[in-house]
């Protein structure tokens, strides 16, 4: 589920300053102490989950993406604040017998920011459900064994990374077939949803406090089981995801190479610039592919002008980026929604990149 709370409620906005402080200056003791003291002064655990610790972790990805933290500093205030959460669940106040049905809650497999579903998890066990927190990453095949030994009432499947949705679509019908409704959310899923809809999820919430009322409120029905969902991909009869992500690696090469002529500056890269270079080169083809996988566009457009700007608050010109794409384009000119897809990328990025919104698609 989403951690996108940009403001925090009059009460506890002192809260978020006072946890962030402790979250930037590496001190986890600080961090734990500070949500034990909020809870020690009467704060609802709730509340200090998703109006103080989910606000902060935005704030980290705002700071990733305008390249004032770096990548470690990232990774370690990310790792403060899952252990304010543990630190949190194991407070007296937080301490609740389940009287609720169970819940499976898991990342797609793939899917390396855990702490989204780790919080729904959390509000979900405050609430009083027996809940299976899978944590990240995690294969279908081990998930459906969970499913069969477990028999929860629902899976709760999070994502931040759009890449991992067609892997996402994947787990949907899987869970569905062994007759587990499946609820979605995080920002993989697009806004209000639109890819969760396309995918077949059975319900989808914008973030952990929207999941938890949707579950208590009017949870899914199991669908049938053995039900074969219908295919609803009809683009996809044309190769082209298929194409592309077989030949992934031969692209990335191939654009490298044709880059020291189409952009001069490449050639003067030391080696570490040169694979970093790569590594962007191989979201972009991620990003175009997923984007065939869901027939969306705006998906790939959006992702190159998040990247733009990333790359502009980091010193390196956004103008390296359109060479890149004529050379994917020429590499893939035998399709058509993909070079399609690369001409409205170019097109978007001769916009001026507007300040990077926070890191949620970062690797």
């Amino acid at each position: 589920m989403s951690t996108e709370l940009r403001t925090a409620p009059p009460d506890t906005a002192s809260l978020v300053t006072g946890l962030w402080e402790a979250v930037l200056a590496g001190d986890e003791y600080a961090a734990t102490a500070f949500v034990h003291g909020a809870l020690d002064d009467g704060h609802d655990p709730e509340g200090v989950l998703l109006d103080v610790i989910a606000p902060v972790q935005f704030k980290v990805g705002e700071e990733w993406a305008a390249n004032r933290i770096s990548v470690a500093h990232e990774h370690a205030a990310t790792a403060i604040n899952e252990r304010a959460v543990a630190a949190l669940s194991l407070h007296p106040a937080a301490r609740t017998t389940p009287h609720r049905g169970r819940i499976t809650v898991a990342c797609v497999d793939g899917e390396w920011h855990a702490l989204p579903a780790r919080l729904l998890a959390e509000v979900l066990k405050l609430r009083g459900w027996h809940v299976d927190y899978l944590g990240a990453q995690v294969p279908v095949p081990h998930l459906i064994a969970h499913l069969h030994r477990t028999g929860p009432g629902l899976v709760a499947l999070s994502s931040s990374i759009a890449t991992r949705l067609p892997t996402a679509h994947a787990t949907i019908t899987a869970c569905q077939a062994v007759g587990v409704p499946v609820v979605v959310g995080g920002a993989a899923f697009g806004p209000g949803g639109r890819y969760a809809r396309l995918l077949g999820a059975d319900a989808w919430a914008p973030d952990a406090r929207s999941a938890a009322d949707r579950i208590e409120q009017s949870p899914p029905a199991r669908p049938e089981t053995g039900h074969q969902p219908i295919d609803d991909l009809p683009h996809l009869d044309d190769q082209e995801y298929t194409m592309v992500t077989r030949t992934r690696t031969a692209l990335v090469r191939t654009v490298m190479r044709g880059l020291d002529e189409a952009f001069p500056a490449v050639r003067r890269y030391s080696e570490v610039q040169r694979e970093r270079t790569a590594e962007d080169l191989a979201h972009i083809v991620d990003f175009l592919g997923t984007a065939l996988y869901l027939d969306d566009a705006d998906l790939f457009t959006g992702f190159l002008g998040w990247t733009a700007s990333v790359l502009v608050a980091r010193g390196v010109p956004a103008q390296s980026l359109p060479p890149a794409l004529h050379l994917l384009a020429g590499e893939l000119k035998d399709f058509p929604r993909a070079t399609r897809f690369l001409r409205l990328g170019v097109d978007r990025l001769a916009t001026p990149p507007a300040p990077p919104a926070p890191a949620r698609n970062h690797p």
